[in-house]
Protein backbone atom coordinates (compact mmCIF):
# COMPACT_ATOMS: atom_id res chain seq x y z
CA UNK A 1 0.00 0.00 0.00
CA UNK A 2 1.39 3.42 -1.06
CA UNK A 3 2.08 5.73 1.69
CA UNK A 4 0.26 9.21 1.74
CA UNK A 5 -1.10 11.73 4.38
CA UNK A 6 -4.49 11.01 5.60
CA UNK A 7 -7.07 13.26 6.28
CA UNK A 8 -9.94 11.32 7.55
CA UNK A 9 -13.54 13.12 7.84
CA UNK A 10 -16.16 11.43 9.21
CA UNK A 11 -19.34 11.41 7.20
CA UNK A 12 -20.87 15.03 7.25
CA UNK A 13 -24.54 15.48 7.95
CA UNK A 14 -26.31 15.49 4.29
CA UNK A 15 -26.07 19.27 2.90
CA UNK A 16 -29.31 20.92 1.84
CA UNK A 17 -30.23 20.84 -1.47
CA UNK A 18 -28.15 17.66 -2.42
CA UNK A 19 -29.50 14.85 -4.48
CA UNK A 20 -29.02 11.29 -5.31
CA UNK A 21 -28.12 12.05 -8.80
CA UNK A 22 -25.77 8.85 -9.91
CA UNK A 23 -25.57 10.60 -13.11
CA UNK A 24 -21.51 11.00 -14.09
CA UNK A 25 -21.22 13.85 -16.61
CA UNK A 26 -19.22 11.67 -18.89
CA UNK A 27 -18.32 8.13 -18.97
CA UNK A 28 -15.28 5.88 -19.95
CA UNK A 29 -13.04 6.36 -22.82
CA UNK A 30 -13.29 3.39 -25.19
CA UNK A 31 -10.25 1.50 -25.85
CA UNK A 32 -7.21 1.05 -23.04
CA UNK A 33 -5.78 4.39 -23.52
CA UNK A 34 -5.83 7.53 -21.21
CA UNK A 35 -8.88 9.02 -20.89
CA UNK A 36 -9.68 13.04 -22.66
CA UNK A 37 -10.42 15.37 -19.67
CA UNK A 38 -13.03 17.53 -20.85
CA UNK A 39 -12.58 20.84 -18.76
CA UNK A 40 -15.19 21.59 -15.89
CA UNK A 41 -16.46 17.69 -16.54
CA UNK A 42 -16.22 14.83 -14.08
CA UNK A 43 -13.85 11.93 -16.57
CA UNK A 44 -14.77 8.08 -15.27
CA UNK A 45 -11.36 6.18 -15.46
CA UNK A 46 -11.43 2.60 -15.85
CA UNK A 47 -8.03 0.40 -13.85
CA UNK A 48 -6.17 0.82 -17.60
CA UNK A 49 -7.10 4.91 -17.81
CA UNK A 50 -6.30 5.25 -14.24
CA UNK A 51 -2.56 3.94 -14.62
CA UNK A 52 -2.30 5.79 -18.47
CA UNK A 53 -3.80 9.19 -16.95
CA UNK A 54 -3.49 9.80 -13.50
CA UNK A 55 -0.47 7.10 -11.82
CA UNK A 56 1.04 3.35 -12.25
CA UNK A 57 -0.41 2.06 -9.09
CA UNK A 58 1.63 -1.14 -9.91
CA UNK A 59 4.74 0.32 -8.94
CA UNK A 60 5.98 1.37 -4.96
CA UNK A 61 6.98 4.74 -6.53
CA UNK A 62 4.61 7.97 -6.92
CA UNK A 63 4.84 9.58 -9.51
CA UNK A 64 2.19 11.63 -11.16
CA UNK A 65 1.49 11.61 -15.06
CA UNK A 66 -0.95 14.82 -15.42
CA UNK A 67 -0.03 18.36 -15.72
CA UNK A 68 -2.92 20.04 -13.56
CA UNK A 69 -3.72 19.21 -10.17
CA UNK A 70 -6.25 16.56 -9.68
CA UNK A 71 -9.04 14.79 -7.47
CA UNK A 72 -9.82 11.25 -7.88
CA UNK A 73 -13.24 10.08 -6.61
CA UNK A 74 -13.06 6.81 -5.27
CA UNK A 75 -17.58 6.12 -5.34
CA UNK A 76 -19.75 2.72 -5.77
CA UNK A 77 -23.08 3.45 -7.42
CA UNK A 78 -24.86 1.38 -4.57
CA UNK A 79 -23.32 3.99 -2.20
CA UNK A 80 -25.51 7.07 -0.72
CA UNK A 81 -23.10 8.92 0.54
CA UNK A 82 -21.01 8.76 -2.93
CA UNK A 83 -23.99 9.35 -4.72
CA UNK A 84 -24.50 12.62 -2.43
CA UNK A 85 -20.96 13.92 -3.45
CA UNK A 86 -21.44 13.62 -7.03
CA UNK A 87 -22.94 16.39 -7.41
CA UNK A 88 -20.92 18.39 -5.48
CA UNK A 89 -18.44 16.79 -7.35
CA UNK A 90 -19.92 18.08 -10.88
CA UNK A 91 -20.10 21.34 -9.05
CA UNK A 92 -16.31 21.55 -8.22
CA UNK A 93 -14.93 20.69 -11.67
CA UNK A 94 -16.81 23.73 -13.15
CA UNK A 95 -16.03 26.09 -10.92
CA UNK A 96 -12.31 24.94 -10.88
CA UNK A 97 -12.19 23.96 -14.75
CA UNK A 98 -8.60 24.54 -15.83
CA UNK A 99 -6.76 24.87 -12.29
CA UNK A 100 -7.46 21.34 -11.59
CA UNK A 101 -8.99 17.97 -12.70
CA UNK A 102 -11.78 15.67 -11.25
CA UNK A 103 -11.91 12.01 -12.19
CA UNK A 104 -13.93 9.17 -10.99
CA UNK A 105 -13.45 5.76 -10.37
CA UNK A 106 -15.63 3.05 -9.53
CA UNK A 107 -14.64 0.81 -6.72
CA UNK A 108 -16.46 -2.53 -7.44
CA UNK A 109 -14.81 -2.19 -11.18
CA UNK A 110 -11.30 -1.11 -10.62
CA UNK A 111 -10.19 -3.53 -7.62
CA UNK A 112 -6.69 -3.51 -8.11
CA UNK A 113 -6.51 0.11 -7.69
CA UNK A 114 -8.60 0.42 -4.74
CA UNK A 115 -6.46 -2.13 -2.79
CA UNK A 116 -3.06 -0.61 -4.11
CA UNK A 117 -4.40 2.23 -2.13
CA UNK A 118 -5.47 0.59 0.85
CA UNK A 119 -9.79 2.11 -0.31
CA UNK A 120 -11.84 0.34 2.85
CA UNK A 121 -14.49 3.28 2.82
CA UNK A 122 -16.16 5.58 0.47
CA UNK A 123 -16.49 7.82 -0.77
CA UNK A 124 -12.53 8.31 -0.59
CA UNK A 125 -11.10 11.21 -2.45
CA UNK A 126 -7.32 11.72 -3.66
CA UNK A 127 -6.20 14.53 -3.45
CA UNK A 128 -3.31 15.29 -6.13
CA UNK A 129 -1.00 18.00 -5.94
CA UNK A 130 1.27 18.23 -9.21
CA UNK A 131 4.48 18.20 -6.69
CA UNK A 132 5.02 16.39 -4.20
CA UNK A 133 2.49 13.67 -2.17
CA UNK A 134 -0.96 12.72 -2.67
CA UNK A 135 -3.65 13.17 0.24
CA UNK A 136 -6.39 11.05 1.12
CA UNK A 137 -9.47 12.56 2.54
CA UNK A 138 -13.04 9.77 3.39
CA UNK A 139 -16.58 10.82 3.59
CA UNK A 140 -19.51 12.82 2.21
CA UNK A 141 -18.94 16.09 3.18
CA UNK A 142 -20.57 19.73 2.59
CA UNK A 143 -19.41 21.43 -0.50
CA UNK A 144 -17.80 24.67 1.47
CA UNK A 145 -15.67 21.97 3.27
CA UNK A 146 -14.19 19.85 -0.04
CA UNK A 147 -13.34 22.99 -1.51
CA UNK A 148 -11.39 24.32 1.57
CA UNK A 149 -9.56 20.83 1.34
CA UNK A 150 -8.82 20.80 -2.46
CA UNK A 151 -8.00 24.92 -1.71
CA UNK A 152 -5.09 23.53 1.00
CA UNK A 153 -3.84 20.53 -0.94
CA UNK A 154 -3.78 21.34 -4.36
CA UNK A 155 -3.91 25.51 -4.79
CA UNK A 156 -1.95 26.98 -2.13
Amino acid sequence: MKNFISLVFAPAAIAAGLSFSTAATAGPASGESGAAQEPGKVTVLTEAQYKSTVEDFSTEEWKYLGNMPAVVDFYADWCGPCRQMGPVLEEIAKEYAGKIVVYKVNVDDAQALSRSYGIRSIPAFLLIPTEGEPQMAVGSMPKTEFKKRIEAALLK
